[in-house]
């Protein structure tokens, strides 16, 4: 299992939360076995989700598909997102 990571702000926390609920549907169809979405404690526009996979390669073409940036786009996403993977030790 591979744990993909993803922080980054939003303009407006319940506007991203409609766009990223309506795409679990193509999230699961890439490879998403599980997620949780964070909210920064002192910071509710400082957004770190987490979504599993199976592979590193699924992980991978999940973080470079076109339509994750487009989706990011339309939900509010400010500046680059920070994007890591981890594996469990």
């Amino acid at each position: 299992m591979v744990r993909m990571f993803v922080r980054h702000r939003v303009n407006d926390f319940e506007a991203w939360r409609k766009v990223y609920d309506a795409f679990d549907a193509e999230r699961g169809a890439m490879g998403v076995t599980g997620a949780a979405v964070f909210r920064g404690a002192e910071d509710g526009s400082d957004i770190t989700a987490w979504h599993d996979f199976a592979t590193l390669e699924e992980a991978k073409a999940f973080a470079a598909w076109p339509r994750l940036k487009e989706a990011m786009g339309e939900a509010g996403v400010a500046g680059e997102p920070q994007i890591w993977f981890v594996t469990e030790a």
